[in-house]
């Protein structure tokens, strides 16, 4: 009896994790939008000095989390920018518990001179934010014809924004999983929307995208540290 019992405890524990992970993917699209528009309204808003918000780590780790479900829904392809974006953000969340903004982990790796070290949160800052930017780019490229091909999309977009930065070992191996992308209707249908319904989200996440990526280069940038790596 107890054996029976355990296994229809397992069996709807089971049933009770697919629905939630079958509901949480139903819903990323929206949800990880919604994240990033109140990213870009927290930076167009100003403090009790009147100057601009700082963007806090915690609050950014947060709405960057939810990204990783769209590399899931691009298949094989995705697989190493998926695993590279999802490393760093886990790193970011652990810096959150000891650093309040991005600034802050910038300026400590500047006093000790690991901005571009391996391993370092600035190197990974720099990294999570190409990964939004992969994802800006790939819906502006998916946006921009409906005859467009999911992998004419991606390889548009990878090629703007990753290739540059990319061993040729990594490039080859991006470019052979392009052939693994789903269709551009398969995608709707693993992110449950319509071409309509994802078109406009898509587009929400551009522009609430846009100042965020802007705002860590700007953090860069206004320190004199160069964007090209």
């Amino acid at each position: 009896m107890d054996k029976v019992e355990c296994r229809f405890k397992d069996a709807r524990a089971m049933a009770d994790f697919s629905t939630a992970r079958k509901t949480a993917t139903m819903a990323s699209l929206s949800l990880i939008v919604g994240s990033f528009e109140e990213l870009a309204k927290l930076l167009n808003s100003r403090n009790g000095r009147g100057c601009k918000t700082d963007l806090r780590l915690d609050v950014f780790c947060e709405a960057c989390s939810l990204v990783s479900v769209l590399f899931n829904c691009l298949g094989l392809a995705f697989k190493f920018a998926r695993m590279e974006y999802v490393t760093k953000v886990q790193n970011l969340v652990e810096a959150s518990k000891a650093y309040d903004n991005l600034h802050d982990i910038l300026d400590m790796d500047i006093a000790n001179d690991t901005v571009k070290a391996p391993g370092s949160h600035s190197r990974n800052l720099r990294r999570v934010r190409q990964g939004l930017d992969l994802v800006r780019a790939l819906f502006e490229q998916f946006l921009s014809t409906n005859d467009y091909s999911l992998k004419e999309a991606a390889s548009t977009a990878y090629a703007q924004v990753c290739a540059p930065y990319h061993s040729w070992t990594v490039r080859a191996a991006v470019s052979a999983g392009m052939y693994t992308l789903p269709t551009r209707e398969q995608l709707l249908l693993r992110l449950n929307e319509t071409d309509q319904s994802a078109g406009k989200k898509m587009r929400r996440f551009i522009n609430a995208s846009v100042p965020v990526i802007e705002y860590i280069d700007e953090l860069f940038i206004s320190r004199n540290i160069k964007l090209n790596w």
